[in-house]
């Protein structure tokens, strides 16, 4: 990059850190989040039900593996009655058999659905908060219509969702989709815009080309809105302080999925969930990611692949139209999360991303991008640029 390209880059960075610190639109620093952190509600509950006459491993710190062994030495029935007893932990669990988690989750969406469709009736409250409380309903109720395989779900904040398009348990091929900015439970299902605007959309539309690529081999993709996102493209966007949030958040997923035994999976992140992705990378281990996928990205405040201490193979894309170009790459007084990924020096192998629309196009079908997210999760090579 030539001097007067530094230039202009951190001065575009300079006026949007300016706008992010002052205020303009959705751009202002009231829309500062709390990070959810910690096991789901219900936790204390769960550690002093004896039920079975057993101790339950503690959400809060035992390990998924752990966790798994835990529940396989359990039978079906007593599996199901922790799944009814305390349906939020259990759907939260990361090292819970996929189909008691979905079982367990179900419950959950169910509860929530009655609570807010209660306040949203509920003449005490304001009429923003009824009407809020309507709306997170109807959401609710989307993901427990038509059979859903729910892998999390936790009402906390902006809510929080993860959901399964395949057959987890008899997947040969995993990819799990890590979303960035705005992600959520009111944001989640995006059919009022467009069938792949919404993360469960996009989700899908990746299990159908794997599908198509591979017609015959069982695969499963996972989309993980398992962390607190930042909201707009504030001072959280541009720090890294949810990241870190996140990042154990990820790991700890992950390896509930080789907990379960899923097979490796490649990890798609897209915007600020590739902040997210270079954090939990070196926690995970050698065995929690096949493919790392970058796209869209900020940066991963990680200088070069080396830096990320990850033994995944690592790919890297950007749209030509993705306005995320003008940040990305940017390190400035805490603000910017460093190389970008499609820097030659980064050491990324890089893919086509010359067919996508803006920064939200990347699963649209037909697209480039999506036929190398295809490819790689599948485990050929992506078509480089």
């Amino acid at each position: 990059m030539t001097r007067t390209a530094r230039w202009k880059r951190t001065g575009i960075s300079l006026v949007l850190s300016a706008v992010a610190v002052l205020g303009a639109g959705s751009w202002t620093a009231g829309v500062e989040q709390i990070a959810v952190t910690g096991p789901a509600p219900g936790a204390a509950a769960w550690r002093a039900d004896h039920v079975l006459g057993l101790s339950l491993p503690d959400p809060a710190t035992a390990a998924p593996s752990r966790v798994a062994g835990f529940f396989a030495r359990l039978d079906a029935r007593e599996r199901e009655l922790l799944a009814r007893r305390h349906p939020l932990t259990v759907g939260n669990l990361d090292g819970v058999p996929a189909e008691t988690r979905y079982r367990a989750n179900e419950r959950a969406l169910r509860a929530e659905y009655s609570a807010q469709l209660g306040r949203s009736a509920d003449a005490s409250l304001p009429a923003r908060e009824r009407e809020h409380a309507a709306e997170r309903a109807g959401r609710v109720r989307r993901l427990l219509a038509g059979g859903r395989r729910i892998l999390a779900f936790d009402p906390r904040g902006r809510g929080q969702v993860a959901e399964v398009f395949g057959d987890l348990g008899r997947a040969r091929h995993v990819a799990v989709v890590v979303p960035g900015s705005d992600a959520d439970l009111m944001f989640y299902d995006g059919e009022e815009a467009g069938p792949h605007v919404g993360w469960s959309g996009r989700a899908r539309s990746l299990y159908e080309r794997m599908r198509s690529d591979a017609p015959g081999t069982p695969v499963a993709v996972v989309v993980w809105v398992g962390y607190t996102t930042p909201v707009g493209l504030g001072v959280d966007a541009a720090t890294d302080r949810l990241a870190e949030a996140g990042a154990p958040r990820l790991e700890r997923f992950l390896a509930g999925l080789a907990a379960i035994g899923a097979p490796v999976p490649t990890v798609l992140c897209h915007s600020y969930g590739s902040v997210v992705c270079g954090l939990a990378a070196p926690r995970a281990g050698r065995d929690a990611i096949s493919d790392l996928v970058l796209f869209g990205s900020p940066g991963v405040r990680a200088g070069s692949v080396a830096d990320l201490g990850t033994d995944a193979a690592v790919w890297a894309a950007r749209a030509p139209s993705d306005w995320v170009r003008t940040v990305a790459g940017v390190n400035f007084l805490g603000l910017g999360h460093g190389t970008d990924p499609v820097d030659p020096d980064f050491g990324a192998r890089l893919f086509c991303a010359s067919r996508v629309r803006d920064h939200g196009g990347y699963f649209d079908p037909g697209s480039d991008a999506l036929r190398a997210f295809s490819a790689i999760a599948l485990g050929r090579f992506a078509t480089p640029c």
